[in-house]
């Protein structure tokens, strides 16, 4: 569903829970975020998340480890540890049994890679398959990174390139090359654990990772959460090696159309910077993309020496402003 499909459908609800009912529910009411985040005591707090999705890939291991990262990314990105997770599946009658072995074992292995239980799950049928997971976590109430926690001078680090969505399509339309492939499965299977676990010890207090809303729809929900702009400087935003080529041949899902549409107006180009197809990627939908994080600019050096020494790759690619909206430079 595209965000301005969803924004009014979930307008109706808005005042069927009251947060004030529900003062241990610390996200879930207020701002779009991530999880939801329940406290249960002073020094712990439940995360809660769900996700699931149609194949990215054609190979059905790497379809399920995908959408296990992707579904446990949100736990990451809250400033989360996760630890439990159930089975979400739709699949079609006629799948093979070997197909639908495989998409499970790759779920399955993705989240012990992880540290995570899968304890069960629930499968009905469906034409289309469809797979991803439930998953909880643990996070200490007092270090929960959310989108509204960014502040005026964070720098904003991003932990994977983009370039993932215009990839799968052309794979979709039998365009991509077998080696463009495998570079974008190696980052959408990769966890964001790392980059959780950096944030915290950085004292991270804003962020989100990167799904369909795509770069510019989750950054802008960042900004509009903290009541403030951003400025990206599109000579630092990282792409993986082919995302130029297939913005190019213009095989970008639809999903970055509406994601266009939706967000465009409040997003302000250089010319100079960004020709169409450039601009394009910053709304292309991204699975199980990497986190944007809002570092303090005192702490930008220290925080990419930690990372290069974990080998988890960061790129500062802007920083926050006073106003609102985004600005996108050379």
């Amino acid at each position: 569903m595209n965000a301005e499909t969803l924004a009014h459908v979930l307008r109706p609800l808005q005042n069927l829970f009251s947060p004030a009912d529900y003062p241990n529910l610390l996200v879930g009411l207020g701002d779009p975020d991530d999880a939801a985040v329940w406290r249960l005591d002073q020094e712990r707090a439940l995360v809660l998340t769900t996700d699931f999705f149609t194949p990215v890939v054609d190979n059905a291991y790497d379809y399920g480890a995908i959408a296990a990262a992707n579904a446990l990314s949100d736990v990451y990105a809250m400033g989360g540890q996760p630890f439990l997770a159930l089975n979400i599946a739709a699949l079609p009658p006629d799948l093979p049994e070997e197909l639908v072995a495989a998409i499970l074992r790759g779920g399955a292995e993705k989240c012990r890679q992880a540290g995570v239980v899968i304890a069960g799950g629930h499968t009905v049928q469906d034409k289309d398959p469809k797979f991803g997971l439930v998953v909880v976590g643990f996070v200490n109430p007092s270090q929960t990174v959310t989108k509204g926690g960014v502040r005026v001078g964070d720098r904003l680090v991003l932990t994977k390139p983009l370039g993932f969505g215009v990839t799968t399509t052309a794979l979709k339309r039998e365009l991509a090359a077998p080696e463009d492939v495998a570079e974008v499965v190696d980052w959408m299977a990769r966890l964001n654990d790392r980059a959780g676990k950096l944030a915290l010890e950085f004292g991270v207090r804003g962020g989100t990772d990167i799904t369909g809303y795509s770069l510019l729809g989750h950054a802008l929900e960042m900004a509009d959460a903290s009541r403030v702009g951003l400025r990206f400087e599109y000579s630092r935003i990282p792409f993986v090696s082919c995302a130029r080529r297939y913005a190019e041949a213009w095989t970008f899902p639809g999903g970055a159309s509406d994601n266009r549409l939706y967000y465009g107006p409040r997003v302000q180009f250089d010319p100079a910077a960004a020709d169409e197809a450039a601009q394009m990627l910053l709304f292309d939908p991204q699975t199980s993309g990497g986190l944007l994080l809002a570092l303090a600019p005192g702490k930008v050096d220290s925080f990419l020496a930690r990372a290069a020494a974990l080998d988890q790759p960061a790129w500062v690619i802007g920083e926050a402003v006073a106003g609102d909206g985004i600005d996108v430079s050379g």
